[in-house]
């Protein structure tokens, strides 16, 4: 491998999720993103042509970028998550497009649930509405550790500043009660391209970074958990060939802390030690391994681990319990059932449970609990679930990765609600 492909494969990923309201200008600001920083091959260029000269529109429709699906385009909304990858010479990207019809809140909370930065998008002439509300909340409760709020269509209200400043202090008023660590304003114009990669000439008032400056160069190294070791098992490697006839290895992708050869870790549900033997990876023997990297580690001991355990440090034990808190998005057509039976995955472990206790819901616009039992599709709410086996698990607010649950119907195989643990 040369030196140009290793310096590429080890720069940092960003993850980031679009929301805001429909005809916020999402699409398009991603569109822009990509245009700007040269990340569009030239036959895509050709074809966006192509296709915005086909529906009569006036230059390019950078939407196009990311709307995929024939309705999107025809209805010039997005509906399904659009997952977008791009690169410059300081960062790789991902984005999760995400729409911003509030029937498709759980597309919103499946595209969000990765990300480490939130563009939420306010049209300008608009102001903060319900959904920049429910966007901000969702990801609040997400814990999504970095928003950039960018207040678009500068350009329909002549990139006033008082426009940008009563935005600004209105999503400020609300923000204040949710649990938001990093929020930055950016006043653009995703259409004509002011301050999302190049900056305006148009808002000399605003002495911000760009966006493009902003996702180049956020600090994100801390967003992961470095303190609490968690590697749960997806699978056992025992290739029992001619060159390894006695290796046994526990591959999956570590959740939270560093790993070392050496260390001595305690295998969680049975409680036995062991020490690390070698840490494997692709390009051969890790030093450390720590979140989020795939490994397979070997152990000294030959141990009965499978699918599901949990290799952990002795001293620093998640939570184990079978009676369990958790803050839902309900994503089912159908309700939520009360001590209805639902199947629970958690990390790589698999088990069933029941509602016990419908607690309440939460309206969105005020954040006020409400006493109404019945959750329903995009509603959000607390319960309280029982599950089969014991769930090894961390606060959401502690960790993501072991904080977080789904549950699916067993009868339909649909998942019908993602699940912050609390």
């Amino acid at each position: 491998m040369n030196n140009d492909n290793k310096g590429y494969l080890n720069m940092e990923l960003l993850r980031f999720t679009t929301a805001g309201s429909v005809d916020d200008g999402k699409s398009t600001l991603i569109g822009r993103l990509l245009y700007d920083s040269k990340a569009i091959f030239e036959d895509q260029m050709e074809l966006l042509e192509e296709t915005s000269k086909q529906k009569g529109e006036e230059g390019i429709n950078l939407a196009l970028l990311t709307d995929g699906l024939r309705s999107e385009r025809e209805q010039g909304i997005t509906i399904d998550v659009a997952y977008r990858y791009f690169a410059t010479p300081k960062r790789k990207f991902i984005i999760a497009d995400t729409p911003g019809h509030i029937q498709y809140t759980r597309n919103m909370v499946t595209g969000a649930s990765t990300a480490n930065l939130a563009l939420l998008l306010i049209d300008a002439r608009h102001g903060v509405i319900e959904q920049t509300k429910r966007h901000a909340f969702i990801a609040s409760l997400l814990q999504i550790p970095h928003i950039a709020v960018c207040i678009n269509k500068m350009d329909l209200t002549d990139y006033s500043k008082e426009a940008f400043d009563k935005i600004k202090s209105d999503f400020e008023a609300f923000a204040s009660k949710l649990e938001i660590k990093d929020v930055h304003f950016i006043p653009i114009s995703a259409l004509n391209g002011d301050n999302v990669v190049n900056r305006s000439e148009n808002m000399n008032w605003y002495e911000g970074s760009t966006l493009m400056h902003l996702l180049e160069n956020i600090h994100i190294g801390s967003d992961h958990n470095h303190v609490d070791c968690r590697f749960p098992v997806q699978f056992v490697i025992r290739p029992q060939s001619a060159k390894y006839p006695d290796y046994r290895g526990y591959a999956g992708r570590i959740e939270g802390g560093v790993f070392k050869p050496g260390d001595e870790v305690t295998i969680l549900p049975s409680g036995f030690r062991s020490k690390i033997k070698s840490i494997d990876t692709f390009d051969g023997e890790a030093k450390e391994a720590f979140s989020p990297m795939s490994v397979c580690m070997r152990l000294t001991d030959d141990i009965d681990i499978s699918r599901g355990d949990m290799i952990v440090r002795e001293n620093n034990k998640p939570t184990i319990e079978q009676d369990i808190e958790v803050m839902i998005c309900w994503m089912n057509e159908k309700k939520i059932i009360p001590n209805g039976k639902y199947t629970i995955r958690h990390t790589s472990k698999s088990a069933r449970c029941i509602i016990k206790e419908v607690k309440y819901k939460i309206d969105i616009n005020t954040l006020h609990r409400m006493e109404e039992k019945e959750i329903g599709l995009n509603d959000i709410g607390r319960i309280s679930i029982r599950t089969t086996k014991p769930l090894f698990f961390d606060s959401y607010t502690r960790n993501r990765n072991t904080g977080s649950i789904i549950l699916v119907d067993e009868a339909t195989n649909e998942t019908t609600a993602a699940g912050m643990i609390i």
